[in-house]
């Protein structure tokens, strides 16, 4: 039963104000009621227009909520939640709100899965296919292992934080609760940080990953660093025990290589190297791979990055691994050669958007995996599509571009067997699946 105001209930919920950058009224208040949620992770309400209905989207609202919103056409900035629908959960961040990342600690637990999932499904849908969708998996494990904090220096001194929502203003925070453990102090490290490097700079971005080495931290930003800034820098990643710190990319300090556990192997991670949001997530998607490729010999990953697959897959069989980023491809290269046990892993750097592996290259495996960037993998698909692999499995964290390559195979002649969603950005509107296609006879 849907909550309504009075006496007893509690005060109305209101969209936490900024501090700067407020966004002005953008049209009329209305009361609305909202329907369902969108695929971005905004409440939908049904307005008047002109003698028609139609959607307004009005982000930090859940299915059964009655709102007021200002309107203005399709998107509705919310003014305060009037009454709450069954749906609705209470954010556990007191930044929810203000804060540019999260977009749904608002959605109670099992209605936010069963949201997710339908992501996925809609998707599918939209491009007329059916599949089995198996449970959304929980993969946020410990946190989010890497993290961009934004760091500012003005007269009121050091900021360090993350943006506000659609906004350019840093909104200062102390601690972020998605992080994974060892990023708990990441804000009052970048804080000393920007406090060095305050005198050539007032604007820097501090990449930081969690390894299994200790933390690699990357300042984006700050030229011309003084031999005194450099020497204060290296001070503070010995007191901090970092890994590795580098500026703009240039190493400053290394104490260790900075690795990530991927089956028997490490692999050295460059700075910016694209990680998987959790550990927890790279085990999943990784499990979830490795079961639909079965007992193949001859495997194709692409889009390979420095191997999650791959390294944990050379167990049983043999890799041909292609990707476009060179740091990447080394990093594999250098675990492949120092990793005993594993059969021959060939690393190629390519771009497989522009260059697509074609038919004839791909008739040689008994499995090809695919883990395209957002965009999807559209010319490799086609390519995938008129070819006589067995078995392809697509990674993928955009279902929309998914179920558009999706569509390619099966009408090439392959059948989607099933499909298994993943959460690792967990609060966001993002989903991660993994698909297990066969080539029909």
């Amino acid at each position: 039963m849907r909550k309504q105001p009075g006496k007893s209930a509690k005060p109305a919920w209101r969209k936490p104000k900024h501090k700067r950058g407020a966004s002005k009224a953008i049209g009329p208040v209305q009361t609305l009621d909202i329907a369902y949620i969108g695929h971005r992770g905004e409440g939908v309400a049904w307005v008047d227009q002109d003698g028609q209905k139609i959607r307004c989207y009005i982000p930090y609202t859940a299915a059964g909520d009655t709102v007021t919103a200002r309107v203005n056409g399709e998107r509705g900035e919310l003014v305060a939640v009037t009454g709450s629908g069954e749906d609705r959960s209470e954010p556990f961040c007191p930044h929810f709100g203000s804060c540019g990342g999260c977009a749904l600690q608002h959605v109670q637990a099992s209605a936010y899965a069963k949201w997710k999932q339908g992501v996925v499904e809609t998707a599918l849908e939209r491009q007329s296919l059916s599949t089995t969708i198996h449970p959304i998996v929980d993969a946020h494990g410990s946190g989010r292992r890497r993290v961009t904090v934004h760091v500012r220096s003005s007269k009121q001194g050091i900021e360090a934080g993350f943006m506000r929502v659609k906004s350019h203003d840093l909104l200062t925070i102390d601690a972020c609760p998605i992080l994974a453990p060892e990023l708990s102090g990441c804000f009052q490290v970048a804080t000393r940080l920007g406090e060095i490097l305050k005198s050539n700079c007032n604007k820097m971005d501090i990449q930081m990953a969690a390894s299994a080495a200790g933390l690699d931290c990357n300042i984006i930003g700050p030229r011309d660093i003084t031999y005194d800034q450099h020497m204060d820098l290296t001070d503070l990643a010995h007191a901090e025990n970092f890994a590795r710190l580098a500026v703009n990319d240039d190493v400053v300090l290394e104490q260790r290589p900075p690795v990530l556990r991927m089956g028997t192997a490490d692999a050295r991670i460059s700075s910016g190297t694209f990680l998987q949001a959790t550990e927890m997530g790279e085990e999943t998607l990784s499990k979830l791979v490795r079961d639909c490729v079965g007992d193949a010999k001859m495997v194709a990953d692409l889009f390979c990055g420095v191997g999650p697959f791959a390294l944990r897959l050379a167990d049983r069989a043999s890799i041909y691994a292609a990707d476009n980023n060179e740091m990447a491809i080394t990093a594999l290269r250098y675990a492949a050669d120092h990793t005993p046990g594993l059969k021959p892993i060939e690393t190629v750097q390519r771009d497989l958007s522009a260059d697509p592996l074609t038919m004839l290259e791909l008739n040689r495996f008994d499995a090809v995996i695919f883990d395209p960037p957002r965009a999807g993998a559209q010319k490799q698909a086609r390519e995938l599509a008129t070819s006589n692999v067995p078995n392809v499995v697509a990674v993928s964290c955009d279902a929309a571009s998914f179920a558009r390559d999706a569509r390619t195979l099966v009408e090439g002649g392959y059948s989607l067997r099933h499909v298994t969603p993943v959460d690792q950005f967990k609060w966001s509107a993002h989903v991660e699946m993994v698909g297990y296609f066969v080539r029909r006879r």
